[in-house]
């Protein structure tokens, strides 16, 4: 079925609304806004009934893949489930209402929840200190390696080389690049973990910090960790966590007691703040004691009054500080969700959720691991990776496994990443799925390998049942035709 645009369901002189005479004075529109603000010319616009235009846009929406509609096997990354209480809480007056530029007396509830959030973070991380103004994972990165540059430079140390294993996600080379750091990749070893006799061939006097994602983008907890601390230390570096996992050791292990100098939180991914489609995210950088000087400026500071109440206040007296990273404060609707998040669910809550997200992935990964490669056989965190690299033979990539799921009803899982698995399939089920919606996508994952065995060009044509089938994907980046919803098959 083609799904017409709204223009084309448009039809002269009607209408979806039926507006009483005015009862107030009038003004020329044209005296009120400047004519270049001004449309001559209303003949373009649609013209439909309010019934065409709801049913047009709830017909659009039914097309569209989200968190509640179906399962996401790409997990938090993007598309983790958000309790809609958050929602709820993050659009009370009080909170949309505020303006960044209100003076500290009259945002007193405001900062008081930046404050208590900064220090539910420090204490999840075993960190002293903590800044929310970063706005996304990389943005965290990058702030926390201009605390790393700082801090040496302090010392007058001018150290250049960011060691970052190959392992790490993607973002950390060019972070470290654009902090000014030249970035060394260290290679896994054959159990996927960084291997410590490999970081101290590479250690030295220039290296600033080791950059670690842990658990990495294998799903695999880094076992040597406190040894990579030490090796780190011992050389006068620091060692940096990428935050970006920690949904499989939030409660269960601290890593400012592994030995991590410091680390960005991902609000989005671990503290159920939705992130899909690019919104708006939360990047907060927590560090120990003796970085805390470098973080960006203002922090939420807490204080006695005269008559010995308690307040907060942006504190703006840190003369180390690498200035602001972002306008104003963060994204504080972000936190409000993210601060809830963590108040409902208390310190037994977010470990369970991390327990509950390395069960999914351990049952869903032993459940297919026949089906496909399983290039390291240890058990996993909160998420494993596949590879389609078996069904090479029969001229199927995992492409089109990915695109075959569409049929099942399933979004598709991160494909080919981490770089270093190839025709990797990454699959992160969360905590929140029931295991009865994790035996249904376990069906239709083996499913497809079946139908690779007995009709792969079942599988290397797909999809076939959704709004709009098989693309040519070089010929979509370079001539998009965005005109059509598709045609249903």
């Amino acid at each position: 079925m083609l799904e017409q645009t709204v223009f084309e369901l448009s039809s002269p002189g009607r209408s979806g609304h039926a507006l009483p005479g005015c009862d107030v004075p009038v003004k020329p529109v044209d005296s009120l806004l400047p004519g270049a603000a001004l449309r001559p010319d209303l003949s373009g616009l649609p013209q439909v009934s309010e019934n065409d235009a709801v049913r047009h846009f709830i017909r659009l929406s039914t097309l569209n893949h989200h968190v509640d509609k179906g399962f996401y096997p790409l997990g938090s990354c993007t598309m983790k489930y958000n309790p809609k209480v958050n929602e709820d809480l993050a659009r009370l007056p009080g909170f949309t209402g505020l303006h960044p530029l209100q003076g500290e007396s009259s945002c007193q509830g405001a900062l008081l929840l930046m404050r208590r959030l900064g220090e539910a973070l420090s204490e999840i991380a075993g960190h002293d200190a903590v800044t929310l103004q970063p706005v996304a994972g990389a943005h965290g990165e990058l702030t926390a390696l201009m605390m790393v540059r700082a801090h040496f430079r302090k010392l007058g140390q001018d150290r250049a080389t960011i060691l970052i294993p190959d392992s790490a996600h993607g973002t950390n080379p060019a972070s470290a690049a654009i902090a000014g750091f030249k970035a060394v990749t260290i290679k896994s070893n054959a159990e996927g973990l960084l291997d410590p006799g490999d970081l101290r061939a590479h250690i030295s006097a220039d290296v600033a910090c080791v950059m670690l994602t842990n658990p990495n983008t294998l799903g695999l907890f880094e076992r040597s960790i406190v040894e990579i601390a030490r090796i780190a230390h011992d050389a006068g570096a620091l060692l940096y966590m990428d935050g970006a996992n920690l949904n499989a050791m939030m409660g269960i292990v601290r890593p400012g007691d592994m030995g991590v100098d410091l680390m960005h939180f991902n609000l989005h991914k671990t503290f159920a703040t939705p992130h899909g489609g690019g919104g708006p995210g939360g990047g907060g950088v927590s560090c120990t004691a003796a970085l805390a000087p470098f973080l960006p400026s203002p922090t939420v500071g807490e204080r006695k009054t005269e008559n010995g109440k308690t307040e907060c206040f942006f504190d703006f007296d840190k003369p180390d500080s690498i200035g602001r990273v972002h306008s104003f404060f963060g994204n504080f609707l972000v936190m409000v969700k993210a601060y809830a998040y963590i108040r409902m669910m208390g310190g037994r809550g977010l470990r369970d959720a991390s327990v509950n997200a390395i069960i999914s992935a351990n049952y869903v990964m032993r459940a297919l691991e026949n089906d496909y490669d399983l290039p390291f056989k240890t058990h996993c965190k909160h998420e494993c990776v596949l590879s389609g690299l078996r069904f090479r033979d029969q001229g199927v990539k995992t492409l089109d496994i990915a695109k075959r799921l569409l049929d099942y009803g399933f979004h598709a899982p991160t494909i080919y990443f981490p770089l270093i698995v190839p025709e990797a399939i990454m699959i992160e089920p969360t905590e929140t799925e029931s295991q009865e919606t994790l035996d249904l996508f376990i069906d239709a994952m083996k499913k497809i390998a079946r139908e690779i065995a007995e009709t792969p060009e079942l599988v290397k044509t797909a999809p076939h049942n959704t709004p709009i089938g098989r693309l040519d994907d070089v010929k979509a980046v370079k001539q998009p035709n965005l005109r059509y919803g598709g045609v249903c098959n």
